[in-house]
């Protein structure tokens, strides 16, 4: 993003007052924020400053936050990075969010008792059970079936609005178990209710509509935007 401001001559940028250069800062993006402190001292309090956080925010995080115990952040700048790289679980634990580090984008994560699986309480075909590096209470478990249907659901109002999103089955393989770890097997559209599926790797979806996702196995769903218009693809197992 390209931000031009006139001065007057013999008035360089940085002789703005520091709630006009904030207010620039604000209209770019948390990479280009962290760059323009760099600039000097004048820049780096006008990057850093809560007002220019405050507008990268989603703007209902104060929302979201209130529902983890987890974060407490001294400054907003703080608080978007520490959204950034250490999700917080909301929604009394059954779903974890996080936010894109570059754009600020909305990214959750469903618990895999948020999702809909075919003989999921029966224990012949699937166990419950803890996972201490997992960031769920517990994950579910293959231990035999003949027919692999889950499902899951997001309401779009939660997501970012105009953002095009990628979805990924997280799982991991058991030492003896038939867990199915192959990303390329784990592909599946992301598909609007009433929609007719289709055999794209993700489907726009826009703020309002509901979404259904739609796959095999599970420890977990993860829902990411990508900035560049395609699908984001994550390997993390937790």
């Amino acid at each position: 993003m390209m931000v031009m401001v006139m001065v007057g001559e013999g008035v360089g940028f940085q002789d703005l007052p520091e709630g006009c250069i904030a207010n620039v800062v604000s209209l770019t993006t948390p990479r280009d924020a962290c760059s323009l402190a760099l600039v000097s001292s004048t820049f780096r309090s006008a990057a850093e400053s809560d007002s220019v956080w405050d507008r990268f925010l989603p703007s209902d995080y104060n929302d979201i936050v209130s529902q983890s115990t987890s974060s407490s952040c001294r400054s907003k700048k703080q608080l978007y990075l520490s959204l950034c790289e250490n999700p917080i679980l909301v929604d009394d634990g059954k779903k974890s969010f996080q936010l894109d580090k570059a754009y600020g984008k909305k990214c959750y994560m469903l618990s895999p008792r948020m999702l809909f699986i075919v003989w999921g309480d029966t224990p012949r075909y699937w166990k419950w059970t803890p996972l201490p590096e997992a960031r769920f209470s517990e994950v579910a478990e293959l231990v035999s079936v003949c027919w692999l249907e889950i499902r899951g659901w997001i309401n779009t109002h939660m997501l970012s609005p105009d953002t095009l999103y990628g979805h990924t089955l997280c799982s991991s393989q058991a030492p003896q178990g038939p867990m199915v770890s192959s990303t390329n097997q784990l592909r599946s559209p992301l598909q609007l209710l009433e929609s007719k599926p289709t055999s794209e790797p993700c489907s726009l979806i826009r703020k309002g509509e509901e979404a259904k996702v739609s796959d095999r196995p599970s420890s977990g769903r993860d829902i990411q935007p990508n900035s560049h218009g395609g699908c984001s693809r994550t390997t993390t197992t937790t």
